[in-house]
Parts: structure tokens; sequence; C-alpha cells
């Protein structure tokens, strides 16, 4: 089953969205602000990524640069922030399977559907 990890008031996911909804395949929405995900979910698709989770931060929120930025966390600290913050969390976030991509840009989500 494909996933997207969507926020509805992003460019970048509302055109993912679309590419997925033009596929014609089957996808479940996940509204992670909504339904923030639990520790093993985010670990989860960090890991179906293979990515570090620092990778999966957006640096440019003001939420990181007024509390988090200069500080030195390690991978258990950052997926906590992400939780507590899930606006920190790129997006969109296209998984198939086992396999999972960050939709920037968005045209990338094609090469795993």
């Amino acid at each position: 089953m494909i996933k997207i990890y969507h926020n509805p008031r992003c460019s970048k996911s509302r055109e993912g969205l679309e590419i997925l909804q033009n596929s014609g395949k089957e996808f479940e929405i996940v509204k992670y602000l909504e339904a923030t995900p639990s520790e093993a979910e985010l670990r989860e698709v960090i890991s179906f990524l293979a990515i570090k989770p620092e990778q999966l931060i957006r640096k440019n929120e003001v939420i990181w640069k007024e509390q988090f930025k200069g500080k030195t966390l390690n991978d258990e600290q950052l997926i906590s922030i992400m939780i507590q913050h899930p606006k920190l969390i790129e997006r969109p976030i296209v998984i198939n399977g086992n396999k999972a991509i960050i939709g920037r840009p968005p045209q990338t989500i094609t090469t795993i559907l």
C-alpha cells in the first residue's frame, strides 16, 4: 500500500498528492500534523528513506531556528523533537512497500510508484 505523509498547507505536498491521484494507484493519506507518527512509525519512515534523522528535519522552520539550531543533538533527541514538533518533518514523504522518498521536488515521487 502506498502512503503519503501530507500537509495540505504545503504547496509541494499538494503537488505530491496530485501526482499520486493522477497515478491511478490506491494510496492512503496521513495528515501527519493531525495524526503525529509514533516513535516507531517515524523510525520506520527514516529506515525506509535510508537517511539520518537530521536529514528529515526542516531547518528553516522558526521552531528549529529558535530552539534547536546550533545544538548538538543525537538521533534519539532528533526523533523526539520531530514527534513533539511534527511541523519540522520534511514533506511530502511517500512510502511504497519498504521504500520511501521525500517528494522534493514532487516529481521524484514517480520513481517509487
